[in-house]
């Protein structure tokens, strides 16, 4: 059958190369074998262009834009009317004195889903890493277990979490076989941003962990023993070696992470959708909701909303960036 199937797919091979062949030599004699580096990544620019450019300018317009049409050409401009009505605040640290108070709900949600998913998600990858990198059994097997999680769906990593933790769910059922009451994990405010922020760290963080056992892996291990003959102990080496040289992969992870967890979406919208009530109501859902699931389809607001996050990315990224340089 291999033979068969050989004897079958060669010839079209063979043209297909020579076609390849053909077109690919011409086109070098015509523009240089310097500029066919341009041609191979023309694809991939046109691509962003396409999905990521060109819908980052239209939104730009849409901010300034009104009314419920979606054709850019049928909608009128208004200026910063938009802005204005986000920033419609009698006061901003009490959201039920702002006209888009949904949008100031979802701006301190997000604000603290941030601080504390940021934070642990670092502190527990670091840990991991540092475990990691030791000389333990079957390390191999551990390193493929913790980065697992990242391959799979932050659809079906909701779903399954939301299975195991709602009122009939696997976790309240071993409880009841207990005899211990049933807890509310879904329905209760409290305990609804902690296993968010626990589901999405269980999710993303074998991400991180490469990367920092990757920086962990660079750093020679001739320092420690060093380190070790001069009767440092396990404390001080990490002190004094350990983070100071890991500290710009540090510096990617806290960027990265910080950019993921300001997006985050589609994990609280599988999980509880922002409930109960606002309680996990995240920007970009906001941003959604407003824009797509809402029958007023107030394109011109999620739009100004949406260019208001990305200014916060873009200028932490910056403090970050600016911070490292100054300590290096």
């Amino acid at each position: 059958m291999t033979r068969a199937a050989s004897r079958i797919f060669s010839p079209i091979y063979d043209i297909i190369v020579a076609i390849l062949d053909v077109i690919f030599g011409s086109l070098q004699r015509l523009i240089g074998i310097t500029n066919m580096a341009y041609v191979f990544v023309l694809p991939n620019l046109l691509i962003f262009g396409i999905f990521i450019l060109f819908p980052v300018i239209l939104n730009f317009f849409y901010a300034f834009t009104g009314s419920t049409e979606f054709l850019l050409a049928d909608r009128p401009y208004v200026g910063t009317q938009n802005f204005d009505q986000l920033f419609d605040c009698g006061s901003f640290l009490d959201p039920n004195s702002c006209r888009e108070d949904l949008f100031w709900r979802a701006v301190f949600n997000t604000a603290g889903y941030v601080v504390f998913q940021v934070s642990l998600m670092v502190i527990i990858s670091l840990f991991t890493a540092l475990i990691l990198n030791r000389k333990i059994k079957a390390r191999g097997f551990f390193r493929s277990v913790f980065f697992y999680p990242v391959l799979l769906s932050p659809i079906v990593v909701a779903l399954i979490w939301k299975w195991i933790l709602q009122e009939n769910g696997l976790f309240n059922g071993v409880l009841d076989g207990l005899g211990y009451d049933k807890v509310m994990f879904l329905t209760n405010v409290g305990w609804a941003r902690f296993w968010v922020i626990i589901i999405s760290v269980w999710a993303y963080m074998g991400f991180y962990t490469l990367i920092l056992l990757a920086g962990l892996q660079a750093i020679p291990t001739t320092l420690y023993e060093a380190a070790q003959i001069d009767g440092a102990t396990g404390w001080d080496a990490f002190r004094k070696i350990t983070l100071p040289l890991l500290r710009p992969t540090m510096l990617v992870v806290i960027i990265l992470s910080l950019i993921r967890a300001v997006q985050i979406f589609d994990i609280i919208f599988a999980f509880t959708r922002g409930g109960p009530g606002t309680a996990t109501l995240t920007l970009v859902q906001y941003i959604y909701d407003i824009g797509f699931a809402s029958p007023a389809r107030r394109f011109g607001t999620a739009s100004a909303a949406s260019i208001l996050m990305a200014g916060v990315l873009v200028v932490a990224t910056l403090m970050q960036l600016y911070i490292n340089r100054e300590e290096n």
